[in-house]
C-alpha cells in the first residue's frame, strides 16, 4: 500500500482527509506565485544581450520552486495517509494553530532536508506530532532545528546508540560502516567533532549510574601510580567509554525515526 503513495496527485475530492491535506499544502506553498511577478519585476534590469543568460537562470530556478513544492505535496499527502482522520482529537490537533504552526517551519526550513532521509524525518515527526503528546510544540520545533543543523551521520549515530545502549565510541564508528583511520586523520577529527555536537546539544551522553531519583552516581576516582607517566590521549574510537541517549534523544527517536503504518488509501476521492 505503500506504493501507492510513492508520487501522488493532491486530491480534489471533498472529503475531509483532502480538505485538511489542501489546507496544509496553502498554508506552505504560497511562495510560489511570486514568482512571476518578481520575474516581470526584474526582467528590465539586463541588457537585451543579457537577457537569454537571465531567462535561462529564472526558468532553472522556477523548475526548482516547481520541484520543492512537489516534494511538499508528497510530503503531506503521505503524513494524511498515516493519521486517522476519524479520530477527533486528531482533527482537533491538525486544525489547530499550533500544529499549522510545525507544518509552516517544516516546510519554511525545507532546504535542510537535502535528502530524502531527511524528509522521511520531517515526515515522521509531523505525523507524531499529530497523534502524540509526549514532547511539547516547542521541542517538537527544536527536533525541526536539528534536521537542519545535523548531517546524515549524527543521526545514523543517534540509531546507533538507541539500537545498543552502552556503546562505545569504537562501536558507534564500526556501527555505521567506517573502517580503520588513523588517529590524526581528517575523519577522526570529524568523529570527535560529531559526538562533541551530539553530547553538548543534550542528545547522547557517557553512561552514568543512578540513584532511585535518577540523580547521577559519582565514579570512583582511579588513581595513577606514580611514575607512570601522564595520561594516555583517548581515543576518538575508545572502546571504554560507554554513551547512551538521554531523554531528549529517546524522545527524538521516537518521533524522527518511529514509522507511522500507513492508515487507508489515500486517493482523489477521499
Amino acid at each position: 500500500m505503500a506504493d501507492d503513495i510513492e508520487k501522488p496527485e493532491m486530491p480534489k475530492g471533498g472529503g475531509k482527509k483532502a480538505k485538511v491535506a489542501r489546507g496544509a499544502l496553502q498554508a506552505v506553498g504560497g511562495a510560489v506565485p511570486l514568482v512571476g511577478g518578481l520575474v516581470s519585476a526584474v526582467a528590465g534590469a539586463w541588457s537585451e544581450h543579457e537577457q537569454e543568460q537571465v531567462n535561462r537562470f529564472f526558468d532553472h530556478w522556477i523548475r526548482m520552486l516547481h520541484d520543492e513544492l512537489k516534494e511538499k505535496e508528497e510530503t503531506i499527502i503521505e503524513i494524511m495517509a498515516r493519521l486517522d482522520m476519524q479520530d477527533e482529537e486528531v482533527i482537533k490537533r491538525v486544525e489547530s494553530p499550533q500544529y499549522q504552526s510545525l507544518l509552516k517551519k517544516a516546510f519554511r526550513d525545507w532546504s535542510g532536508a537535502e535528502s530524502n532521509d531527511k524528509r522521511v524525518f520531517i515526515r515522521n515527526i509531523l505525523t507524531n506530532a499529530a497523534q502524540t503528546s509526549i514532547s511539547s510544540d516547542d521541542v517538537i520545533k527544536m527536533y525541526l532545528d536539528w534536521l537542519e543543523k545535523y548531517s546524515l551521520m549524527h543521526f545514523q549515530v543517534i540509531a546507533a546508540i538507541y539500537n545498543q545502549p552502552g556503546i562505545t565510541r569504537g562501536g558507534m564508528w564500526r556501527s555505521i560502516g567506517k573502517g580503520d583511520v588513523r588517529e590524526d586523520s581528517a575523519d577522526a577529527d570529524l568523529f570527535k567533532l560529531l559526538i562533541r555536537d551530539l553530547s553538548t546539544g543534550g542528545i547522547i551522553r557517557q553512561h552514568r549510574e543512578t540513584d532511585y531519583y535518577g540523580n547521577s552516581i559519582a565514579k570512583r576516582s582511579q588513581r595513577r601510580p606514580k611514575g607512570s607517566g601522564p595520561k594516555p590521549a583517548v581515543s576518538a574510537f575508545d572502546d571504554v567509554e560507554e554513551y547512551e541517549l538521554t531523554d531528549l534523544g529517546k524522545q527524538f527517536v521516537h518521533y524522527a525515526m518511529t514509522e507511522q503504518t500507513v492508515k487507508i488509501e489515500f486517493d482523489q476521492s477521499d
